[in-house]
């Protein structure tokens, strides 16, 4: 049995096996619509969620699945002072498989210590999303034709951004990828993940304040929220929130051929003036998200039959 907690579980070649299914997914999707039928996933979000949440249970449900789970800690016996582990050995007696989203770092891993089912972690506090890297993956090598070689700049929330630290860990396993972190200085990377990531890669990086400086380098540029729940006072939030805003001036400066992507959801960094522009993906990515989550489902339940042999052949 696999879990996934980090985008590192599954090696490279793993990761590529899912992003090629998802591909196939995405241009067959009724060949697959009932390879999960009688099977159930359980979706535990102690935290707000509505792409991962959502994305989640319409994949399961597309491939001919059920669902259930609660969409916030209230809701659940957490509320009573249930723990983690007890609810993993609970929800295992109910599903096939679950995605859990939780407050604290660590906390989908403690669900796997005790579960007897595959657990999928939607995101823990500001530490990882993997399923978000593996769209996120998915849409580069949709958009560009290989993940490979790309000059990406992630910007904004550096810091707290789990969708940044997840999708680093991943791009360092391809080949010649160049990263301009773009932040202000009280957003900057963890220091742990440019000393123990980036630096051993040895792949070329930049740190930087500006986004009109370097956009017109990137291939990719990786929009990011300031995150108002991470932070513990409301003037630093305040003070920083607007840091950057992508709007048409800045596109201007970019490649014909840039790729403007977002987990979502924005508040203002990207301007409404921007969805228009085809270089914004973020709407496909947010669609990528379904498709990477059927891949994932599949290949997490071990569901072996003609289709998914034929996809992969």
């Amino acid at each position: 049995m696999r879990h996934l907690i980090n985008p590192l579980d599954f090696t490279k070649e793993e990761t590529d096996k899912v992003i090629k299914l998802a591909e196939d997914i995405s241009q067959n999707i009724e060949k697959y619509s009932h390879t999960c039928a009688g099977k159930i996933l359980a979706t535990l979000f102690y935290e707000p969620s509505t792409r991962t949440r959502l994305s989640f249970e319409s994949a399961m449900m597309r491939l001919g699945g059920q669902v259930l789970g609660f969409s916030s800690a209230q809701s659940s016996s957490a509320s009573k002072g249930e723990s983690v582990a007890d609810t993993a050995r609970m929800i295992s007696c109910y599903a096939d498989i679950v995605a859990m989203r939780h407050y604290k770092e660590g906390a989908p891993a403690v669900a796997a210590k005790f579960a007897s089912v595959p657990i999928v972690n939607a995101g823990d506090g500001g530490h990882q999303h993997p399923t978000q890297t593996l769209t996120d993956l998915l849409t580069i090598q949709k958009g560009r034709g290989s993940i490979d070689g790309i000059t990406i700049g992630l910007c904004g929330d550096l810091r707290f951004g789990r969708t940044v630290h997840s999708l680093i860990q991943s791009l360092v396993r391809y080949q010649n990828v160049r990263f301009i972190f773009i932040s202000p200085k009280e957003l900057t990377l963890p220091d742990y993940i440019i000393e123990e990531v980036v630096k051993p890669s040895g792949f070329p990086y930049r740190e930087v304040s500006s986004m009109e400086d370097v956009i017109g380098e990137l291939d990719v540029l990786y929009m990011t929220r300031v995150q108002k729940e991470r932070f513990f006072n409301e003037e630093d939030y305040v003070r920083l929130k607007d840091s950057y805003i992508l709007d048409h001036k800045k596109m201007a400066l970019g490649k014909d051929s840039l790729m403007v992507m977002h987990p979502l959801p924005r508040v203002n960094e990207i301007a409404v003036e921007v969805d228009k522009d085809p270089r914004a993906v973020y709407f496909k990515q947010a669609q990528n998200g379904v498709y990477v989550r059927m891949a994932l489902i599949l290949s997490l339940l071990g569901i072996e039959n003609e289709i998914l042999e034929d996809s992969l052949c």
